[in-house]
């Protein structure tokens, strides 16, 4: 089942990917209002991560940065569409934060240090959007509501594990360990597990209005949310974890200028 849904979605970026190439093949067939526009600019905001892993592990959001260029190349406007392709290069950090709780859903001390359990990993990415970005309104001198839907891929850059215990209060840990004051969740081997995929891939849809301002430049606001497909680990058979995937939900504000 998990890999039919895969096949669906990859299958999805596949007809997203190949409608981004069919506006550029438009342009030389000048279907609509023909349209030469280039825009560059900046981008940033805020990023909401979970990692999606089998087994299950307990989670909090992960809040991180992203920041980069971005770059757009308006065609044409077919009808009252405006389309254009977007590519981004952006400085993402990811990762995930565990939520380490009791069978009463009480925070776990640590026998050790006498602290509440905590843990988190920053995953730091170089993210690649490519994006069918398609806007409907006011073109120039007012405000226009948009799509944005593509394949992305990721690289690994760096990361950072922050934790508050060298040993998890687990049973395995502790055999003479309390009933009902250890983690509910026992899934506790990706805390030192090393990043073994470097190389990230999924798919970003966003929506959001972008306002043109006279002799200042374009400023849009986005909500965007990243698939991952791509995985942390391994998920053959004889690795912990069948699925470890990013699942991202980003705030950003870019502003550019047309050229």
């Amino acid at each position: 089942m998990r890999y039919n849904i895969r096949r669906l979605i990859i299958a999805t970026a596949i007809i997203i990917f190949n409608f981004q190439f069919s506006i550029v093949n438009s342009i030389s067939a000048q279907v609509g209002e023909y349209r030469h526009v280039w825009s560059f600019g900046l981008s940033g905001g805020y990023a909401l991560n979970k990692v999606s892993f089998q087994p299950d592990v307990s989670q909090k959001m992960h809040g991180g940065y992203t920041y980069g260029i971005v770059g757009r190349y308006t065609s044409e406007k077919y009808f009252s569409t405006i389309c254009s392709l977007q590519m981004e290069v952006n400085i993402t950090q990811l990762g995930w934060k565990e939520d380490i709780q009791t069978i009463s859903g009480d925070r776990v001390i640590n026998p050790d240090t006498g602290l509440a359990e905590e843990y988190k990993r920053d995953i730091t990415y170089v993210q690649i959007p490519f994006l069918a970005h398609l806007a409907w309104g006011k073109e120039r001198r007012g405000i226009n509501a948009f799509l944005n839907a593509g394949p992305q891929i990721g690289f690994y850059a760096k990361e950072k594990i922050s934790k508050n215990y060298e040993k998890p209060y687990t049973p395995t840990n502790y055999p003479d360990y309390v009933s009902g004051k250890q983690r509910v969740n026992t899934e506790v081997e990706q805390e030192t597990m090393a990043i073994e995929k470097k190389f990230d891939y999924g798919i970003a849809v966003g929506a959001g209005m972008e306002w043109d301002i006279r002799y200042v430049g374009r400023l849009s606001l986005e909500g965007r949310y990243y698939y991952g497909l791509g995985n942390l680990f391994g998920d053959s058979k004889k690795d912990e974890f069948g699925k470890s995937s990013n699942g991202t939900i980003f705030v950003k504000l870019s502003y550019l200028r047309d050229f």
